[in-house]
């Protein structure tokens, strides 16, 4: 039999960044490695610098608050969700809003892309799930998928397909060249927030409402373990750049850092144990640059942690 050692990680904060005005909601991976977007109720696209720990000299005002970014480095652009229903188009070069789309009548949660199919995908409050062309920068398609919202979507190119998170409970899952239905099932007691392919493209994972961490072989979608792994919702997992870990982030203002293969807890970090978040933990990114495991929340406050296996 197989002997498994158990992975141990060693965190230490790096910093403390403040500057919104209001719950951070939003945050992608910047244009380099060591930058982040991030966006929230305060209206502002923000750049954050992990090397010097500072603000760039980047921000974007919106209308409406902001629930999710997505950020296109071969087009140069970035993509800003907001709570009214409307996607927000910056061109980075020319500093300056190029289109605005509004095909979705309330939040959008989620905004993907893939230079596979050339097109960038928005889930919405509405329950839609629209497709868009990365070359036009228009609607190709919109599907209605639920009563519900559309929460979360994630791409598996080993298996070319499409997951979708819903609030019914349901995942969804499309191939990803024709999106041609292909299994859905109820993933969550409660609503499900977030869907996340392993790199290896052999897992799916998900953390709902129900604050369960749901995990899915992706050959026949057979579950394959379902964890009660925080105390309120789920609503982020991120894979480390190596792919050995993972994290989870919940509105019980706590991060847990897990071990991929084994699905084992390593970590947990919380305000008695770590300078954490006071308030819901709403976004993670796992950068390349120093493995900075990267936090945002509704404390207004971006926290950089840096992880290492010992």
């Amino acid at each position: 039999m197989e002997t498994i050692k158990k992975l141990s990680i060693d965190l230490k904060h790096i910093a403390t960044l403040s500057g919104h005005s209001g719950c951070v909601y939003a945050m992608d991976k910047g244009k380099s490695e060591h930058t982040v977007f991030t966006g929230g109720s305060d209206r502002f696209i923000a750049l954050w610098n992990l090397e010097t720990l500072q603000a760039e000299k980047f921000t974007t005002s919106l209308p409406s608050p902001i629930y999710t970014i997505c950020h296109i480095p071969e087009k140069n652009i970035v993509l800003a969700g907001t709570t009214t229903g409307s996607i927000h188009i910056i061109d980075l070069e020319k500093k300056e809003e190029i289109k605005i789309l509004q095909h979705h009548l309330a939040p959008v949660f989620d905004i993907k892309y893939s230079l596979e199919t050339n097109c960038f995908y928005t889930a919405g409050g509405d329950g839609n799930f629209a497709v868009c062309s990365l070359d036009t920068l228009s609607l190709i398609k919109m599907k209605k998928l639920s009563h519900e919202k559309v929460r979360s979507i994630d791409f598996n190119y080993i298996t070319s397909e499409i997951a979708v998170a819903l609030g019914d409970c349901y995942i969804l899952v499309f191939d990803l060249h024709t999106l041609e239905y292909k299994k859905d099932f109820i993933a969550h007691k409660l609503a499900s927030n977030v869907v996340r392919y392993s790199p290896d493209g052999k897992f799916l994972l998900a953390g709902g409402r129900d604050a369960h961490l749901n995990i899915w072989q992706v050959e026949n979608y057979e579950l394959v373990q379902s964890i009660a792994a925080h105390n309120w919702a789920i609503y982020d997992i991120v894979f480390s750049p190596d792919a050995t870990l993972f994290a989870t982030a919940s509105r019980d203002k706590t991060i847990k850092i897990w071990d991929s293969k084994t699905f084992q807890l390593l970590q947990r970090i919380t305000k008695e144990n770590f300078d954490a978040h006071t308030h819901s933990v709403n976004k993670l990114i796992w950068t390349t640059y120093n493995n900075y495991l990267v936090s945002v929340g509704d404390d207004k406050m971006v926290m950089v942690r840096e992880v290492t296996s010992v």
